[in-house]
């Protein structure tokens, strides 16, 4: 049981720094709320695009990876 948690856990270490890797910086989406880019369609449905699936993913891992740093302290 240790060994398959400990694989899943270097798997999902993996994909999220992969993950945060393809992300955009935040300074671009200041910078456009500051020069109003926010009202844009672009700044309206940006959960919908690929970089809301990007950062969905990234908060699912996120979750995983602590809960298996858990589960594997206490097997």
């Amino acid at each position: 049981m240790h060994t398959f948690l400990t694989v899943v856990f270097i798997i999902i270490s993996i994909v999220l720094t992969i993950l945060v890797l393809m992300q955009e910086g935040k300074s671009a989406g200041l910078s456009g709320a500051i020069s109003g880019m926010a009202d844009t369609y672009w700044g309206k449905n940006k959960g919908r695009s690929m970089e809301g699936h990007l950062v969905r993913a990234t908060k699912i891992l996120a979750v995983l990876f602590f809960v298996l740093a858990v589960l594997m302290e206490m097997f």
